[in-house]
């Protein structure tokens, strides 16, 4: 793991060694989840491509310099796609990082298509894991925005001390099991987030405005985006993924841009990770 500054914010990540493929895959993780999550599809892309991990400003290991003293300071106010798009050009523009293919996953690909957005001239395209969305269901985002709020109060660090509810992490929005240890990383990362980040980038990604955006941003972006989305997914559904991607000019009335991953729930890169990193690949050596 390597620190560098952003804005204040003491931000965690890690960089694979180069190698001669022209561009670096940057991996942005989803909300209460962390860098880690990418570790089995990284290891099967590294040999060929330099790999960019890093976690969001409040998740992780990155957290604003007083959270070392006790002190939450949240380090920049916004906690919008926006926002986490623009922390990432300025890593990306620190670590001379000019190149890139953004994969995001759930809210990470929300940040992703804003990355591709605003970062047009360094990002060549675009992945979205289990990302979808653009249609805004009044009562449905109520009630999952009420449930976020609560899950995010009721998290006393001694949770993570619970024995056995690491069993109930590795099942949680996922087709099978991924295993105790995924579940023991799920349930650090899901307590050690700040409140002030969880709560913020729930909100701020779930606006009317946001959701409404979202599908603008799709039609306007140049690069190739591409989505991967789990036929058991129960929080981003395939239709979903399906709907926003259809805003894309690779859509072609048909899906091209979308791969469906048989049995798979809301984690892919865990869950399928040859499948993922096959279709990354697939796509890298299309356009290239």
């Amino acid at each position: 793991m390597a620190i560098i500054d952003i804005l204040g914010v003491r931000h965690a990540y890690d960089l694979t060694a180069p190698r001669t493929t022209p561009h670096v895959l940057v991996f942005v993780h989803g909300w209460l989840l962390s860098r880690h999550y990418w570790q089995a599809t990284i290891a099967r892309l590294a040999d060929n491509y330099q790999c960019l991990t890093y976690d969001l400003r409040g998740f992780g290991d990155s957290i604003a310099y007083d959270d070392t003293h006790g002190i939450s300071q949240p380090g920049n106010s916004s906690y919008t796609p926006a926002a986490y798009a623009r922390d990432l050009g300025i890593l990306l523009e620190k670590l001379d990082i000019s190149s890139v293919w953004l994969v995001g996953h759930s809210l990470g690909g929300t940040i992703a298509l804003w990355g591709a957005s605003q970062l047009s001239d360094r990002v060549k395209g675009v992945l979205c894991v289990n990302a979808g969305g653009g249609i805004y269901l009044k009562e449905e985002f109520e009630r999952f925005r009420a449930v976020g709020k609560q899950l995010v109060k009721l998290r006393p660090l001694w949770l993570s001390y619970l024995p056995l509810l690491d069993f109930v992490f590795a099942r949680d929005s996922v087709a099978h099991s991924i295993g105790r240890a995924w579940g023991r990383q799920r349930l650090i990362d899901f307590v050690a987030a700040r409140p002030e980040a969880a709560t913020g980038a729930l909100l701020d990604s779930t606006t009317e405005a946001e959701i409404h955006r979202l599908p603008k941003i799709v039609s306007q972006l140049k690069q190739p985006v591409y989505f991967i989305a789990g036929t058991k997914d129960q929080i981003m559904e395939p239709k979903y993924v399906l709907h926003l991607a259809s805003f894309h000019w690779l859509f072609q009335g048909c899906g091209e841009n979308v791969l469906q991953i048989p049995d798979c729930g809301h984690l892919a890169m865990l869950e399928q990770p040859d499948a993922v990193a096959n279709y990354l690949t697939q796509i890298l050596h299309q356009h290239d």
